[in-house]
């Protein structure tokens, strides 16, 4: 892919998150979606790609923009784009940590169509990466990363999602010495904080959406973490129309090759509200302040990235790699 694919591509996560963060604490999730929404289906429009859509905000007939199948962009390289325009909307509704807007892409045909159903999921970085498994118990999973980490189970922090269906595995957890890190939203940044330095968190266990799984495995692929999944169906239905989307063996193992099938991808992310892994978005007067990330796994760049749009004036960049 071209190299200046993923500054365009910034553009737009960064339009998603400074439409978004106008919603911050006023309670509206589903106005806070529709603004990122709008926002990053606009920008798209000026970036020379011949994109399609394969996770975004659902069937053609649940969404009006970014759904699934959806052509964007003003015409140049054929790419697959999975998106979350505001990953965490309870989270900017009310305030909360960790909100983000996130897109990867890699070039057409490499991106998994995962169907909207739940995926179990366990995700750690590069230093632990040979230590996990779906298969594996928590425990198992938990004893593995800490002896990788060369660190006492006790100084290991696992990210959970805050859910009655996690109740077992969050008491096996504890039973095992690690320490839990429960989240209410947001599990790409569950998944992804555990290869970023800084955030404090070692490993990521829970059942989630199978689309966020998509994203987070491109994440991982770039940073050279490890993540693994297993679809969870709920219904009949969903394993039927999970059946016509792919002829995956739908109960075996999703490891990142069957989810990102390349080694082009990329993974974009932009902060809405402040977290451990990115600064959320500011204003001031009549400008803004953005702090994303942004990886490739072609170049093995992980890039931090902050931008200060000024009204009238071209923004200008400040990179910390």
């Amino acid at each position: 892919m071209h190299s200046t694919r993923i500054v365009e591509m910034l553009e737009v996560t960064e339009a998603a998150a400074l439409a978004a963060a106008r919603w911050m604490g006023k309670g509206d999730k589903v106005a806070a979606d529709q603004a990122a929404v709008e926002a990053m289906r606009t920008a798209f429009d000026s970036v020379s790609i011949s994109g399609e859509i394969v996770i975004g905000e659902g069937e053609r007939d649940e969404a009006p923009m970014l759904f699934i199948g959806e052509k964007v962009g003003a015409g140049g390289e054929e790419i697959d784009i999975a998106v979350d325009p505001l990953e965490g909307t309870n989270l900017t509704a009310y305030g909360q940590s960790n909100s983000l807007a996130v897109l990867a892409f890699g070039p057409k045909g490499t991106l998994l169509h995962a169907p909207d159903t739940y995926m179990w999921k366990v995700a750690t970085g590069p230093q632990a990466a040979d230590a996990i498994h779906i298969d594996a118990s928590p425990t198992e999973n938990v004893r593995n990363v800490a002896r990788a980490l060369k660190r006492p189970v006790e100084d290991l922090v696992v990210c959970i999602l805050e859910r009655d269906r996690h109740n077992d595995m969050i008491a096996e957890v504890r039973a095992a010495g690690a320490r839990i890190r429960l989240i209410t939203d947001g599990d790409v940044f569950g998944a992804v904080a555990t290869s970023i330095e800084g955030t404090g968190i070692h490993l990521y266990m829970g059942a989630g959406g199978a689309p966020e799984g998509v994203l987070a495995a491109a994440a991982m692929r770039c940073i050279g973490g490890c993540f693994m999944g297993r679809f969870e169906f709920r219904s009949p239905e969903e394993r039927a129309r999970a059946e016509q989307m792919s002829d995956l063996d739908l109960d075996g193992v999703l490891d990142m090759d069957c989810l990102v099938n390349t080694d082009e991808a990329a993974f974009i992310a932009t902060g809405v509200t402040d977290g451990e892994m990115l600064r959320g978005v500011k204003y001031f007067g009549q400008g803004s302040r953005t702090h994303s990330i942004a990886m490739e796994n072609k170049t093995g760049t992980v890039r931090f990235i902050e931008t200060v749009k000024r009204a009238g004036a071209e923004k200008f960049w400040v990179r910390m790699d």
